[in-house]
């Protein structure tokens, strides 16, 4: 599972996710590509079970690119446990999406098996997000 080495603090703020991602926005890599259009959370769970979908329907063949990284910790408290005595310890990490951010790239392959591919990719993840062909 993804997770960073090294983070300065353990717990972190839950923050806002208003706006549209203004970086990472584009197909820098691959010829199609997977774009979020709604913002929530990744957890580095759903980005190995969509890589995993992607790869196993190419046969491992083309190349993918990752280009969403799971740094925030989430905090969760135990069940039955009444409130105050301080915040929960972590559980998951997670990506935080806002609309417009590139998630997957594939290329190397013929269309019909990139658009498959990332269609599959697709139902793995929690944020709902449409498949993009690059602009030459």
């Amino acid at each position: 599972m993804l997770s960073p080495k090294k983070v300065k603090h353990r717990k972190m703020f839950k923050g806002r996710m208003k706006g549209t991602a203004y970086r990472g926005n584009t197909i820098t890599f691959g010829e199609y590509a997977l774009q979020a259009t709604t913002c929530g959370y990744i957890t580095n769970r759903q980005i190995e079970a969509a890589r995993i979908a992607i790869s196993r329907h190419t046969k491992r063949g083309g190349t993918l690119w990752v280009k969403i990284f799971p740094d925030k910790s989430l905090t969760k408290k135990p069940l039955e446990v009444r409130m105050g005595k301080g915040k929960g310890s972590p559980e998951e990490w997670v990506a935080v999406i806002k609309p417009g951010r590139v998630l997957f790239e594939v290329g190397g392959l013929g269309d019909e098996i990139s658009k498959q591919a990332l269609r599959l990719a697709k139902y793995k993840l929690t944020v709902k997000s449409k498949i993009i062909k690059r602009e030459h």
